[in-house]
């Protein structure tokens, strides 16, 4: 079957390989992975997930129902901020529920305790303390919404608070996490021998090529031997996905503007590679290289009507023509969960390709998808 264009190209051969290393982790480092939705939360690829991770974290209503109804498991929950309205179904598909404050706490605890089954309550703490360098994704940055630092929690957590949970890491090495583990067991020491689980998170970028996993799953064991009562919870979401497909998409125009030459896709950058724009960051073309290693130069422009929908400067080692696929690299972690449609630009179609090299085409999107987003 030919790939239509634009199109998500997972390869199931990719995935099980990411898989198969964090399941290892897992079991060599005895912790608890679970998959983060807000990176991957392609639900056609979960029988292939479950087969080795078979839990995940949610981080609202709509994750928490698709862990329930696809993943088959009861999430483990965090939001920054719960609703009356719509608690009643985070209690249902929850096996862990992590608060952002006490405030939230103390306002649903009661319900938490009045449901018909355990449910472990955490509190989200900040260390003020992370690595890394993109303030729109660094959850410690002064200031942050984001959970509760030391100074602010009583001497003796509340009744009901069964773990905590912090998260400081983006796309970050087992050095990173080593930093912060450091940072937490200092000002939170007097908490750590009160919870009985401690979740560090995600962003641990495991499966990157260079990954060092001996030295996670060194720093693992150990604080495990330091903190022998507390069960480790590991939520990394990019890790899962990382490198494991492409996005298909098609030259349909190319315009000049003082020397400078675009591409115009049939995909947009403001709609479907969103953290292009907003890390930013520039994704790897097959075939292209950097601005003038090759003899001709493109920019790459969206077909939304957003001024800034562009990335650029590619090289390519011949002229571009009208209806040549471009495929960019590694665009199935976070990219799909965060696709939109602005301007009404189609999403792309989504595409397995299977282990015998089979392609089965998953999702194709129409006009109905973007009406019934509309009203």
């Amino acid at each position: 079957m030919q790939i239509p264009s634009p199109c998500y190209v997972l390869e199931e051969s990719l995935l099980r390989r990411n898989l198969a290393l964090i399941k290892s982790v897992k079991e060599r480092a005895g912790v608890e992975i679970i998959l983060a939705f807000k990176a991957f939360a392609l639900w056609e690829a979960f029988p292939i997930v479950r087969e080795y991770i078979p839990t995940s974290t949610a981080s609202s209503i709509h994750e928490a129902r698709l862990a329930y109804e696809e993943l088959g498991c009861l999430a483990h929950t965090y939001s920054p901020a719960y609703t009356d309205e719509t608690f009643d179904d985070i209690l249902r598909y929850s096996s862990h529920i992590t608060f952002n404050s006490l405030t939230q706490f103390e306002r649903f605890i009661p319900r938490v305790e009045a449901y018909e089954r355990h449910i472990s309550c955490g509190l989200r703490i900040n260390p003020e303390f992370s690595d890394v360098e993109t303030d729109l994704y660094n959850p410690c940055a002064p200031g942050s919404r984001l959970g509760v630092v030391a100074d602010l929690l009583p001497e003796k957590l509340p009744a009901g608070i069964e773990g905590l949970h912090f998260h400081t890491l983006c796309e970050s090495t087992s050095y990173d996490l080593e930093r912060t583990l450091a940072v937490v067991e200092k000002r939170f020491a007097p908490w750590l021998s009160q919870i009985k689980w401690l979740n560090m998170g995600g962003g641990h970028l495991m499966t990157r090529q260079g990954y060092d996993t001996e030295h996670l799953i060194k720093i693992l064991t150990e604080f495990r031997s330091r903190h022998p009562h507390l069960h480790i919870i590991m939520e990394p979401g990019s890790a899962f996905a990382w490198q494991t497909g492409t996005l298909h998409t098609t030259v349909v125009d190319i315009v000049e503007n003082h020397g400078i030459k675009t591409a115009i896709l049939d995909a947009s950058f403001a709609c479907h590679m969103p953290d292009c724009l907003e890390m930013p960051y520039k994704p790897a073309i097959r075939g292209a290289e950097e601005a003038d290693v090759l003899p001709y130069n493109y920019r790459m422009g969206g077909n939304s009507c957003l001024s800034g929908d562009f990335v650029g400067d590619w090289s390519f080692d011949h002229p571009l023509q009208i209806g040549e696929r471009i495929i960019f690299e590694d665009m199935i972690h976070y990219t799909i969960v965060k696709t939109t449609m602005f301007n009404g630009v189609p999403h792309p179609s989504l595409a397995v390709i299977k282990t015998n090299g089979d392609v089965e085409i998953w999702k194709h999107y129409t006009y109905q998808d973007y009406k019934g987003r509309m009203g």
